[in-house]
């Protein structure tokens, strides 16, 4: 990827390839993936793109797919994310079309990579290194407006005729030819990379390698058990692999995962289905007493127990990752955690964005960091059949669909 492509999508000399004129400081009408209520087949809408704010950039979307956060919202699992009409996405790359007042850190054509949890440098939060969280730009999931004006940049005439707003998520929205995202949220990476596989920078990745070398700092020679193989969990035994754990057990009711784990590292494997007693039970077999760390990666509280017990007794930590439906509550006696055992829950493999993800890129080109991209790329389609994407991951048959804008 070069200037090339910032050129076929008609950014960087202030044209776009919808229209040919000059798009700086207008709106920008493209289509876009509109929900229109919880469970409901996206819709191909002609929606309407506002100019970036104050602090905002607006991007050109070359390429998204779809996460199981994704697919928990559209359902609507969560009341409080029912907020329609929206457009979902959150893991995407693009070229920035233009940029808002104040924004200096972007420039038409940078290649950029959205993040769902942004990094505004500023606030005590961002100047701190024990949180990756910021004071501003943190991730929201009921959040659906835009921080500066609490407005939505996009608007849809609606099944009546009347033109209206479409709510945003997770600070991204990029089932959408065109985005605008908080220039927190937008993270410049180097224009050699290639945009295809960086955009799983943007959740999947970052979230499982991170929470493996960030937030767990799993160790060399140490023991590991995933629960649940998707693409996080995936993420999660390919960075334990990168960091030498000698171990690493992956635990999942799909056989067919099993296949895509060896890829990544995971050198056993658990149906817990078919086990035959608990699955804690099998691991402490397996272990002599316990891994030391485990990776909760389904949002599903019996498991999030499982691998909270999994774990060896006075130094085990488990990594909640799994995104977990409201109210219920987290599964354990405080007096459990009496036994050593730790858990922690982890955002974005607890990655500073704009400040570390540059970096991370640039050891990917240069062959320092040696990470499958490939191998979390089950599908490609386009953007046209993003339905039948859904379809495919609801059904446990693809990790990450490529789709191309």
């Amino acid at each position: 990827m070069d200037g090339t492509l910032a050129a076929a999508a008609g950014i960087g000399t202030g044209t776009s390839s919808n229209g040919g004129a000059s798009t700086r400081g207008k709106p920008i009408k493209c289509k876009a993936a509109v929900a229109w209520g919880p469970g409901e087949p996206l819709a191909m809408e002609e929606v309407e793109v506002a100019p970036p704010g104050r602090l905002e950039v607006r991007v050109k979307v070359l390429f998204t797919s779809i996460c199981h956060t994704d697919l928990s919202a559209w359902k609507g699992e969560n009341e409080l994310h029912c907020k329609f009409p929206r457009i979902f996405g959150h893991e995407a790359a693009g070229v920035v079309e233009s940029v808002g007042e104040g924004v200096e850190d972007l420039v038409p054509g940078d290649h950029v990579v959205p993040i769902f949890t942004g990094e505004c440098r500023e606030c005590v939060y961002c100047e701190s290194d024990k949180t990756n969280l910021c004071g501003t730009y943190r991730v929201n999931p009921f959040k659906s407006t835009m921080v500066s004006d609490n407005g939505t940049r996009f608007s849809v005439v609606d099944r009546s005729g009347v033109r209206q707003p479409v709510y945003h998520f997770l600070n991204t929205s990029t089932f959408t030819e065109y985005t605008v995202l908080d220039a927190a949220c937008a993270v410049k990476i180097n224009p050699k990379a290639p945009l295809e596989r960086m955009y799983l920078f943007s959740c999947g990745i970052s979230t499982g390698v991170g929470a493996a070398w960030n937030t767990a700092n799993v160790s060399e020679g140490s023991t590991v058990a995933v629960f649940g193989l998707g693409a996080v969990g995936l993420a999660v035994a390919e960075g334990a692999r990168l960091r030498g754990a000698a171990q690493i057990i992956g635990v999942d009711i799909n056989p067919e995962k099993f296949i895509k784990g060896k890829e990544m590292g995971v050198t056993d494997f658990i149906n817990s289905k078919a086990c035959g007693k608990p699955v804690h039970e099998v691991i402490r077999e397996m272990t002599d007493g316990g891994v030391d760390y485990s990776f909760e990666c389904t949002g599903i509280n019996d498991v999030l127990r499982e691998a909270f017990v999994s774990t060896h007794d006075g130094w085990g930590l488990t990594v909640v990752l799994g995104i977990h439906a409201t109210p219920k509550m987290m599964p354990l006696h405080p007096m459990e955690l009496f036994d050593g055992r730790r858990i922690t829950g982890c955002v974005f493999g607890n990655f500073k964005g704009k400040s570390q993800l540059p970096d991370l890129v640039d050891k990917c080109i240069n062959e320092e960091v040696n990470i499958n991209f490939d191998g979390f790329i089950t599908h490609k389609m386009p953007f046209s059949d993003i339905n039948k994407a859904f379809q495919l991951l609801e059904e446990g048959k693809s990790l990450r669909c490529l789709l191309n804008l």
